[in-house]
């Protein structure tokens, strides 16, 4: 059974372009370490702080394996640290969703 996970985070609104140039870092990281990136999205309209990601995996196993070499791939490591010390991340929030199929 595949999954995705959808990660909403709540970020600082006055740091809002941080997150996109750490989310764009991702489009290349991600992929590289096994996940099937469907996208990050951007606030636009209505609220400012609130952003979200999905990514999909063949199963609950195959995202443990990715985030193993996620937390290997130094690029990864970098971006994680860079949203560390910018601190415009405030609240990150993981849900694991299956599609629903007749």
């Amino acid at each position: 059974m595949s999954v995705t996970v959808f990660i909403r985070y709540q970020l600082d609104p006055f740091k809002r372009a941080q997150f996109e140039e750490y989310s764009k870092r991702w489009l290349t990281i991600i992929p590289r370490c096994g996940g099937d990136l469907i996208g990050y999205f951007m606030p636009h309209e209505g609220t400012n702080n609130i952003a979200s990601a999905l990514i999909s995996f063949e199963s609950l196993a195959a995202y443990e394996a990715y985030r193993k070499r996620l937390r290997a791939d130094l690029d990864g490591m970098a971006n994680f640290n860079f949203a560390e010390s910018e601190k415009f991340i405030l609240a990150e929030e993981r849900t694991f969703l299956r599609k629903v199929i007749l």
